[in-house]
Order: C-alpha cells, then sequence, then structure tokens
C-alpha cells in the first residue's frame, strides 16, 4: 500500500505524465462517477475486493487516469460523499467482509478532495454478496475465474497438492538412486551432516514428507520410482530439447523420473554444450560457463518445486543457439510478477515440498534463488534471466553472451575490498554497459525498486566513484564515473560507445527542453548544454544543429551567448 505522502508526491508527477503510467499492483486511480451514486459505490466495493484479493493495495478516487496535466486529471470526489457510508457499503455486500480504511486528501484542483481507500490483504477469495469478483493482476483488475479461485486456495494454504497423503509407507514406491542423487544434491549445498546421515525412511520422516504413517506426493516427487511417479502424480514430467532453429531440434529427451534425478539428468545433457572456458585478467584467474550452473540449477529448481502439478505439461527446457529457456506450468501467484520478484514476499505453491527443499538448502525461503541466477549472470558482465509469465506458464531465459572479462576483474577486486556488490548494483553496471546513462525512474524499474530507495542506491555507488550524476530535477541523469567507463569500455567500444553518447544527449537535451517548456521556463543556453554533456562550445553547436534539422521540434532565439535553444510542439 502507498501512505499518504506517497500519494501527494505521485499527484506532483501528474503534471508530467498520466496516472495510467503511475498505477501498479498496488495502486490504482479512478475518476468518481458524479451521474450515479449507485454507480460511484459499485466501483468503490469492486475495487476493494480487486485489491483484498491481490495482496492488498491502495485506491485513489477523483483522478481520471488518461488525461494528462494535473489540473487537468484531478477531479475531485463531491463533498456530500461520506467516508463512512462506503466504509459500510463495502463492508456489507462483500464475503468474507472486506474492512477498508479511507484517508481524505485536500487538493487545490477539482472538488477540493481525493479520497484514498486502503485495503489490507485479506483472507481470499473475497467475492460480492452474489458471489461474483475480481483480482488485481498488474495494472488491471481481472475477473475471478476457477483457475484463480484454485490459484488463491493453493496460496493461503488452503491446499497443497504435494501434502496429500496417499497411503501407507510401502518402500518399493521409492528409489534408492533418488535418494542417494537428493543426498548429493544436498551435500554440494552443504545440507546439515546430521540430516543427510540418517536412514532413508528417518530422512523422510524429518523432512516432514511422512506424516502419521503415511507417505505424502512431495515424498513421491523427491525420492519416488518412475512407476510410483506416474501413478501419484502424473503431471510431474520434462521435456529437454537441443533447438537447432524455432521450429526444428536435434537431440530431445522425454523423462518422469524424482526430482533430483531429473536436475541431475538435465545438467548432465547440458554440459557438451555448455563447457569450461578459462579466462587470465590481470592477477585473476577465472573459470566460468556461458550458463552458469548456479543460475540454471535455481531455474530447474524454482521450475520443479513452482510448478502446478495439477496441470497437464512437462518442465520444458529448450536450448537454442543463442540462449537457454526454462519454463513449467502454472503462472504466477501471490500478486508476483515480472516486475516485482526479485523483491516480493516469497510464496510457495507447493509448501510441503519447498519445505522439505528448504531443508535440504536445495532451494531458499527468502526468495534469494532468483537473486542468485540474475548474480550469477550479471558478475560475468552478461544479461540477467529474462522471467516472463506466458499464458499459464512462467518461463525463465538466458541469453548467450561471452564473459567481460574487465568486468569479471572489477567485480573480484570490489570483493577483495569487502565492497562485495549487490544486485541492484550488478544491474546497474550493467546496464551502463550497453547505455550511457540513466534516469532515476528507469533505475528504479530495472532494480525493482521505488524511487526514494533507488536515489539511495545512486548515491552510495557515487560515493565510490562507480556512477556520477549531472542535470536536475526531471533533468537529472546518472552515468559511469569516467575512470570507470575507460577501465571497462575499450577497443571498438569506444567507438560505438562515443556514438551512443552523441545520440543520448539528443535526447537528453530535448527532454530537457520539453520540460521545461511545459513548466513556462526559459530554454537552455550553449553553457548550460555543455554542462549537462560535457562537450565542447563547438560541439553543442554541432549537437543542436543536427538535433534542430532530425526533429522539427527545437528552435533556436537570441543571438551570441545570450541565445537560448527553445523546444516547440510537433505540427499538428
Amino acid at each position: 500500500m502507498r501512505s499518504r505522502r506517497d500519494i501527494e508526491a505521485l499527484l506532483e508527477e501528474l503534471e508530467h505524465c498520466i496516472a495510467d503510467d503511475l498505477e501498479d499492483q498496488d495502486l490504482d486511480f479512478k475518476q468518481w462517477d458524479t451521474k450515479s451514486r449507485d454507480k460511484a459505490v459499485k466501483k468503490v466495493v469492486e475495487m476493494a475486493i480487486c485489491m483484498a484479493n491481490g495482496g492488498g493495495g491502495s485506491v485513489v478516487f477523483g483522478v481520471a487516469d488518461r488525461i494528462s496535466g494535473r489540473e487537468q486529471a484531478v477531479l475531485g470526489v463531491p463533498p456530500e460523499v461520506d467516508v463512512n457510508m462506503l466504509k459500510r457499503a463495502v463492508y456489507d455486500q462483500t464475503d468474507p467482509h472486506i474492512t477498508p480504511v479511507f484517508e481524505e486528501l485536500h487538493v487545490p484542483e477539482g472538488t477540493g478532495r481525493v479520497l484514498i481507500m486502503q485495503v489490507h490483504q485479506g483472507m481470499p477469495p473475497h467475492t460480492g454478496t452474489k458471489g461474483g469478483g475480481n483480482i488485481r493482476i498488474g495494472k488491471e483488475c481481472k475477473p475471478l475465474t476457477g483457475t484463480q479461485r484454485r490459484k488463491i486456495s493453493v496460496e493461503t494454504g488452503d491446499t497443497d497438492y504435494t501434502a496429500e497423503t496417499l497411503g501407507p509407507v510401502d518402500d518399493a514406491h521409492f528409489s534408492p538412486v533418488a535418494l542417494e542423487a537428493l543426498r548429493n544434491l544436498a551435500q554440494r549445498e552443504r545440507a546439515p551432516d546430521e540430516l543427510l546421515r540418517r536412514s532413508d525412511r528417518e530422512l523422510l520422516d524429518s523432512l516432514g514428507l511422512i506424516r502419521k504413517g503415511q507417505v505424502t506426493r512431495a515424498a513421491i516427487l523427491l525420492a519416488g520410482t518412475e512407476e510410483a511417479l506416474r501413478e501419484y502424480v502424473p503431471g510431474h514430467l520434462w521435456t529437454f530439447l537441443q533447438m537447432r532453429s524455432d521450429t526444428d531440434y536435434g537431440i530431445r529427451e522425454d523423462r518422469v523420473s524424482a526430482l533430483p534425478l531429473s536436475v541431475q539428468r538435465i545438467e548432465e545433457l547440458l554440459v557438451p554444450f555448455n563447457p569450461i572456458t578459462t579466462v587470465q585478467q590481470g592477477m585473476f584467474h577465472f573459470e566460468y560457463r556461458t550458463w552458469p550452473e548456479v543460475a540454471v540449477r535455481e531455474a530447474l529448481m524454482n521450475a520443479f518445486c513452482h510448478g502446478d502439478l495439477r496441470l497437464a505439461g512437462p518442465v520444458m527446457v529448450k536450448l537454442y543457439p543463442q540462449r537457454l529457456e526454462v519454463s513449467n506450468n502454472g503462472g504466477f501467484i501471490a500478486g508476483i510478477s515480472e516486475h516485482n520478484i526479485l523483491h516480493h514476499q516469497p510464496a510457495a505453491r507447493n509448501p510441503l515440498l519447498v519445505d522439505a527443499l528448504v531443508k535440504l538448502r536445495l532451494v531458499n525461503r527468502s526468495n534469494l534463488g532468483v537473486s542468485r541466477m540474475f548474480e550469477a549472470m550479471l558478475m560475468e558482465g552478461k544479461e540477467p534471466p529474462v522471467i516472463r509469465e506466458i499464458g499459464d506458464s512462467v518461463a525463465v531465459i538466458f541469453h548467450k553472451r561471452e564473459i567481460n572479462a574487465a568486468f569479471r576483474q572489477f567485480v573480484a577486486e570490489e570483493s577483495e575490498r569487502g565492497r562485495s556488490l549487490g544486485v541492484d548494483q550488478l544491474l546497474l553496471l550493467q546496464y551502463f554497459l550497453q547505455h550511457p546513462e540513466v534516469d532515476t525512474s528507469t533505475a528504479a524499474g530495472l532494480c525493482q525498486r521505488t524511487e526514494p530507495e533507488t536515489r539511495e542506491l545512486l548515491a552510495e555507488m557515487e560515493k565510490h566513484d562507480y556512477v556520477e550524476h549531472g542535470g536536475s530535477g526531471r533533468g537529472a541523469y546518472w552515468s559511469l564515473h569516467p575512470a570507470l567507463y575507460t577501465r571497462l569500455m575499450s577497443g571498438g567500444n569506444a567507438d560505438k560507445r562515443r556514438r551512443i553518447d552523441w545520440e543520448a544527449a539528443k535526447t537528453r537535451v530535448l527532454s530537457v527542453l520539453k520540460d521545461r517548456a511545459q513548466r513556462g521556463e526559459e530554454g537552455l543556453q550553449n553553457a548550460e548544454i555543455r554542462h549537462m554533456t560535457r562537450y565542447t562550445r563547438n560541439q553543442v553547436g554541432q549537437l543542436m544543429r543536427e538535433l534542430t534539422r532530425e526533429t522539427g521540434q527545437v528552435e533556436r532565439k537570441g543571438h551570441g551567448a545570450g541565445s537560448r535553444y527553445y523546444w516547440k510542439p510537433p505540427s499538428p
């Protein structure tokens, strides 16, 4: 949920964007229906249900979400609308009951007041009294379908497919090979020796996989024979495809095997395509693979333990010439999305299975597995994995890139100095390898942080001479510190980077000119542009001539040192 202060700051942003651009999983803006009291109240109830089912959030009433300009967008809520009446309406018209908190925010526009409805996460699924409902997914409220209701039941612990008992323990259901593979994987992750020294039956008992003498599906998943898996967990299977193109494949393997054997075999299939390469960089000696083993294992473990085992369809591992994809059935749960997955509260579709793997240290309960994937790629100067929800499945995509030896050495040296770079810092530094600069909003999106958190992060990076900033206000930007720039960019990259810098400078100057024009402020002088771009007077002159010619949205007024460049709107 957003605080009152957060909302006030966001309303200020409406001078430069529409409210729809500011909306998120936990935030929505709604215009108040002044023509029909009943319709207005109905919308309040619908939004309360939507947010409660989606993990909670804030709804700001009295703001049109597709109108630019604060004065035009902030229309307000009529003064006669009573918040106590709205609170009662929401409570009476929801099942289970929802009790939102309303805050009044006084504004100079419209009716002079907007209403903030704060909805805490409830015990979904919440519906209206007639049984209908919706759920917040990203920026939208979507119908609460049967599939969504089932997902909510899983998330809230009402059902756990892997915790269901199947009958008395029968040793014939378990594979000694699978149990040995499970111990080996856990040993590599430094699971407690005291746990691994136990007998097979004691190990399964300690992991909570045998309950009152009854075997669970989770036990079969981790240690079952192929026959037991086919009988009790028919949704558990996997396919490996070595793709020659988007439509043709060479190697194919389809298997039903216990989870540790599945991970082990897929890693074996990848070995010929993922050889070890040695790089000598200064005093450092690096061994790396195209697809870091840590990243691949985390992706595989996530796919097998977070997939929806009730849905028919395998975990798919597709190895393309330029990328590796790992996907599983079952979309994101608990409000998780590709835009917040790095820092979202962890959630499990199969809690018992995940709990057992946590005890074995094969997965992390604190949602650090995704961070480990990102870190393994980023520290080598490679792109982070792409995580996408495609229909009812989730895919993790690793793009094939060579190691950036200079960047890897930099990370290693910083670690030796006691400055271990976190995922946020690595994300930003990796971004700078491809882009000359970043504004705070873009940086916040990259790190999946708020803008205040991101500004604090960038300020800390500036203290260590990783980055430096220029401009001010909405024209502020960040770039690599010149010394680090020189160190990480060399050879042919330098020319490419200068060309990128030149085009980026045009974009930045045009953005600042437009922002000043909208604020009714003066344009930019040559000296101001020199300060922004670090170019010479003549270079700025050339830059502005190109910008004027290419865009038709820049004009120069005045003469000599006092002349200024102004933004002009495009002709209709």
